[in-house]
């Protein structure tokens, strides 16, 4: 992988937008779908976490970021790689901004319900989609027959962000088990990760929950969503070939020397170029 970052300016197909990390694999989902898509990720970490904030506080931050998302790379596309985002802000944030395609991240409800032999659902994610009305709603029109067990989870949410790009899988399948243990105690045989971030240790959890359990999350279908909405926004380029990764590049709003250090290991486990630290004021 090449240490320098491609140039998106003006340029980019696709950007993705969450707290922290937690949205990459939605990225590498798409990029698996569409080779040739150029896409850019900014992870809010000024702002991390967002789970723990009101309504107000969610919309600010996250507009401010997507203003910033624009100004740098003025996409066709934003993905909204954060459930919260998602669950509590994204109609607010396409009326502030009503030329921009936005797709949001919502737990995967819907799948669930179909998937459920039992109907007794664990829904993992922040505090703040457990709590919000739109989830509740998921729930009343797609999972009205299923019981949901709810459980926000922001100590694991934070162990992701900043510790399990560097943790073993022993500490890995002991940071989810307090989750999966809860679930597996109220006798749900369904998992939904309701917040990006849990994506990256889905195998984990799912190694932890049992083959009894099923662990499931948006990716696909969100991937699926932001490719019928570009297409409908233009001619795609495409798509062919080999992937290429110097059309991708990760970028956070707040950093420290250990933390650009930490994504820098992150974006090259990943084969991700590092695109650095931007502020509000570039």
């Amino acid at each position: 992988m090449s240490n320098k970052h491609p140039d998106f300016t003006n340029s980019a197909d696709f950007a993705f937008l969450d707290s922290g990390t937690g949205g990459i694999p939605y990225m590498l989902a798409l990029k698996q779908k569409l080779k040739n898509a150029r896409c850019v990720y900014l992870g809010d970490t000024a702002n991390f976490p967002y789970g723990q904030k009101s309504v107000e506080q969610i919309t600010q931050c996250a507009s401010r970021s997507v203003e910033l998302i624009i100004k740098k790379w003025n996409p066709r596309t934003l993905i909204i790689a954060c459930n919260t985002i998602s669950v509590t802000a994204l109609e607010s944030l396409r009326k502030l901004f009503p030329s921009l395609p936005i797709v949001g991240t919502v737990p995967a409800v819907k799948l669930a319900a179909k998937v459920s032999k039992n109907k007794r659902i664990g829904f993992l994610a922040t505090n703040a989609s457990v709590n919000s009305p739109y989830s509740k709603k998921l729930i009343e029109d797609f999972a009205s027959d299923c019981v949901f067990f709810n459980r926000g989870d922001p100590e694991l949410i934070d162990f992701v962000e900043n510790n399990f790009f560097t943790a073993t899988k022993e500490q890995i399948e002991q940071a989810v088990r307090p989750a999966v243990d809860y679930f597996k105690s109220n006798g749900c045989d369904t998992i939904i990760l309701g917040c990006t971030h849990f994506t990256h240790i889905a195998e984990e959890i799912q190694k932890v929950a049992g083959s009894g359990v099923k662990v499931i999350d948006s990716r696909e279908g969100v991937s699926n969503q932001a490719i019928r909405v570009e297409n409908n926004s233009r001619s795609f380029i495409k798509d062919g070939g080999l992937s290429s990764f110097e059309d991708m590049a990760f970028y956070c709003t707040k950093a420290g020397e250990k933390e650009q250090k930490e994504y820098k290991k992150l974006c090259q486990s990943l084969n991700i170029p590092w695109g650095g630290v931007l502020s509000e004021a570039e």
